[in-house]
């Protein structure tokens, strides 16, 4: 597992400065301070930033993960998954 513990580190630091994550972070912010009235909406909007850097995140490990052979490619593919939980818990 720590075979690509490097890349898949570098990998989640270039997805951090792009800007999902602060953009979850704000959302989570926005719906902890919502009204009790907007609270329901509020956390409807966080979850779909939420969703679609999922997105992001899948998208830039099934990119990388197609360069490699079926074995490594699904040793890569767990490594990331449990790293990128592991860095950000909003994803599990």
């Amino acid at each position: 597992m720590r075979r690509f513990a490097d890349v898949i580190s570098r990998q989640l630091d270039l997805f951090e400065t792009d800007g999902a994550v602060a953009e979850v972070l704000e959302a989570k912010e926005r719906y902890d301070r919502a009204p009790r009235d907007d609270a329901e909406e509020a956390f409807g909007d966080y979850m779909d930033v939420v969703d679609a850097t999922k997105d992001a995140l899948a998208e830039m490990r099934d990119t990388f993960a197609r360069t490699l052979d079926a074995g490594a490619s699904e040793e890569y593919e767990a490594a990331f998954e449990r790293a990128a939980t592991k860095r950000w818990r909003w994803l599990a």
